[in-house]
């Protein structure tokens, strides 16, 4: 008989409980054991949802992150953190978002506000994890008070509990050494607190425990292979039975090796692998179970159960009992329930599925496998309707893309002239001040404007009424920015949902749900519409709202566009044309957004994207491919605009030193990063590469609630002009401010423009 699993649920709830509960108890208006109650239900909740598999996974949820879970699992808690009073959930709310809850009554004056941990991608994901922080001194202690009482309150409900942590090798190797230190050099200290750890899951009366180690899908270097080699092999003398999981990606030279080792059964990611399964079972010891994630844990379409029958059957024939399923990853990374969306398009409906969905779906593929197709006949047959209906339907094909898309050329992304003379004439025409300030876009989603939205939505407001009211945040906006004195200003997106939604709801091609929501990190959520067909631009999206705000001052005032990949890497992507031509057709789409914006007497237009770099396959030899169609999709959308309209796009919480190049490429004349964090770590890369154009280094951390100082903001715009000439540097945010408060928000850039104002004195 073929056994289910699954290696993780979404764990936000499938109405944001979660995130009402974390923000609620942050803002200090409800208690540590209210969020915990809440936690606890979430959890019931879903393993009830996965009963029907024979194996459940347990420790999948998270408060906040499930690296930063492991971090405290495994006692390593930054210095800053230590001695703190307070339970263990304020140091992890420290540690995660900067402070604890708001006004904590037993220690909101003397503990206050640390430095947040820095945040980045998971692998090539938009979930965002705490790095873990070490140096030659870490030390690791094992508490597993979390994962003991999740699997007495899994075993409390029958659940066939398998707990999930993160394997030693690849909690090394997603953390950071804050000296020049070895991780790999930890890794006997290491060790022991996960044998330990094991030991506690026998105690606990757990048969298997799932060890996730995705960096064996990446490019490694002998050391860290070797790494894996020796953990394993430390490991071995363990009673509970070991699943060695890897997913994202195929594992290729890596295949052997995670082969080889001593665990008890290995997961393999089918829909990245298909090609590697035959290999895997052919080489894993006829003892070792081979778990095949055959449902797409990363997307939502349908699977084609007869396709994947054709040759799961074989290999089940081969397999027998040997033989687990289950979907390629986590489903951290799909919506909850697709039954919670009544509004969605009925025949795009009949093509998806979310989480609860694709768990069905595994086990129909079980009953089949098990006892026949005859048995799921009807399941079968509804699935291969749905699946027809998606490849032959008309609203997916627009031969007018297509043609469109067959007639880029290298001209199209190419400025008429080079960023030198361009500066020049941009330079006259705008007359700023030596470090000019700025913002990334948006401004606090107050509840006013949530309100308005959500009435124009129902229809309790006409498009007049909601018109007026937006023009009306909009203005504050403005006055805001204009009483703080930035020279550059925004509009600051009231009318805005989200940076990727707001856009696909303007465009052909895309669909929408109500709640299709997936966590990027802590208590953000975002629901990403849904990439179904050809990609076209009906009318201007964002004229009327900028034209608007640049009425109301003398100032450049900045339009606001989210760019091609990042619309495509926040999207769930169709999956049956390439990534590249649904690109391009964005670019498309996109671009003459910036010509009307143009034609608009708008100046200075800023073009995010924030999702470059996640979009990076894992392996560093695929990444030309990639990077090539990225940027010239980049380039057509931004470059057919006049030298004197300046170009700006964001990127956010990613490594970009080993893609300075590319970026370089994109010919913005401003880029604007994430700096705050990592304390201008990022900049590292203009140490070796002479970046030509300007760039505005992040000195305002939005993710955290902490105000930074004056003095701190000109301390990291000092080691910024270490790197980057001084005339060349812009002074802003590390992000929009949307999740913020005006509270916050007013103080925070008072500091900000003070300190650019400092700068300029000194220079």
């Amino acid at each position: 008989m073929v056994t289910t699993h699954n290696l993780g649920f979404p764990r936000i709830g499938a109405r944001r409980e979660l995130k009402f509960a974390l923000e609620t108890y942050w803002k200090g208006q409800s208690s540590r054991d209210e969020l915990k109650t809440l936690g606890a239900q979430l959890r019931a909740r879903h393993w009830d949802d996965q009963q029907a598999l024979d194996h459940v996974p347990v420790g999948d949820f998270a408060f906040y992150d499930q690296v930063l879970d492991m971090s405290f699992t495994l006692g390593n808690l930054p210095e800053r953190v230590r001695g703190f009073h307070g339970d263990a959930l304020d140091n992890y709310f420290r540690v995660a978002r900067g402070r604890s809850a708001q006004g904590a009554d037993d220690h909101g004056q003397c503990c206050g506000g640390v430095a947040a941990g820095e945040m980045t991608k998971w692998f090539d994901t938009n979930y965002h994890y705490i790095v873990p922080e070490f140096d030659a001194k870490t030390r690791f202690s094992l508490d597993p008070s979390r994962l003991v009482e999740q699997i007495r309150e899994a075993q409390a409900r029958g659940v066939k509990a398998k707990p999930v942590i993160i394997g030693p090798v690849t909690y090394l190797w997603l953390g950071k050494a804050k000296d020049d230190s070895d991780r790999l050099a930890l890794l006997p200290r290491l060790l022991p607190v996960y044998a330990a750890l094991l030991d506690y899951f026998t105690a606990q009366g757990i048969e298997w425990v799932q060890i996730d180690e995705p960096a064996l899908v990446t490019e490694l270097d002998p050391a860290w292979r070797e790494a894996f080699v020796t953990a394993y092999d430390a490991l071995a003398t363990r009673r509970v039975k070991v699943l060695l999981a890897t997913y994202f990606g195929p594992l290729r030279e890596n295949l052997d090796l995670a082969c080889k080792l001593p665990v008890d059964g290995l997961h393999i990611d089918a829909i990245n692998a298909r090609d590697e399964v035959a290999q895997v079972a052919a080489r894993l010891p006829e003892t070792a179970v081979v778990s095949v994630g055959v449902i797409n844990g990363r997307n939502i379409w349908r699977t084609d159960l007869n396709a994947a029958l054709e040759w799961l059957e074989p290999l089940h024939r081969t397999l027998g009992d040997r033989l687990w399923i289950a979907p390629s990853c986590s489903l951290l990374h799909s919506p909850v329930d697709l039954d919670s969306e009544p509004t969605l398009d009925a025949e795009i409906k009949s093509w998806l599925a979310f989480a609860l969905q694709k768990l069905d779906e595994l086990k129909v593929l079980a009953q089949a496998l098990n006892t026949g197709r005859q048995s799921v006949e009807a399941a079968l047959n509804a699935n291969q309707t749905a699946i027809e209906s998606r490849r032959t339907s008309p609203r997916v094909h627009n031969p007018a893309v297509k043609a469109a898309v067959s007639k880029i050329d290298a001209a199209l992304g190419r400025r008429v002239s080079a960023y030198p003379q361009r500066a020049t004439k941009q330079s006259a025409l705008f007359n700023l001040p030596a470090y000019p300030t700025t913002t990334i876009g948006s401004f606090p989603q107050t509840a006013e404007i949530r309100q308005a939205r959500s009435q124009f939505k129902r229809g309790e407001l006409d498009a007049a009424a909601y018109r007026t009211a937006m023009h009306s945040e909009i203005a504050r906006s403005v006055k805001e920015q204009e009483a703080l004195g930035l020279d550059v200003l925004v509009h600051g997106e009231a009318e805005r949902n989200d940076m990727v939604e707001y856009f696909g709801e303007q465009l052909d091609g895309y669909a929408f749900s109500q709640f299709g929501w997936v966590q990027s990190y802590g208590s953000r959520c975002v629901k990403p519409p849904i990439l179904f067909g050809d990609i076209s631009r009906p009318k201007a999206m964002t004229v009327e709202w900028t034209r608007y705000a640049q009425s109301l001052t003398s100032k450049p005032m900045k339009g606001m566009l989210t760019g091609p990949v990042t619309i495509l890497n926040w999207s769930f992507v169709r999956d049956d044309q390439p990534r590249s031509v649904s690109c391009y057709q964005l670019a498309l789409a996109i671009r003459e957004e910036v010509l009307d914006l143009e034609k608009a007497g708008v100046r200075v237009i800023q073009i995010d994207e924030a999702a470059l770099r996640e979009g990076l396959p894992l392996r560093k030899s695929q990444w030309n491919a990639y990077l090539q169609w990225a940027v010239e999709s980049f380039r057509v959308t931004a470059n057919g605009v006049q030298d004197e309209t300046q170009i700006h796009t964001h990127m956010c919480y990613s490594e970009f030193n080993d893609i300075i190049a590319s970026i370089a490429d994109m010919d913005a004349d401003v880029i604007t990063i994430e700096t705050s964090r990592s304390d201008m770590e990022l900049l590292d890369a203009f140490d070796d590469f002479n970046y030509p154009n300007e760039i505005g280094p992040g000195v305002y951390d939005i993710h955290s609630p902490n105000i930074p100082s004056e003095a701190h903001i000109v301390q990291l715009m000092r080691k910024a002009a270490e790197r980057i000439p001084a005339e060349r540097l812009w002074v802003n945010p590390d992000c929009g401010l949307k999740t913020r408060q005006w509270a916050e928000v007013i103080p925070a850039l008072t500091n900000m423009v003070a300190a650019a104002r400092s700068l300029r004195a000194l220079s």
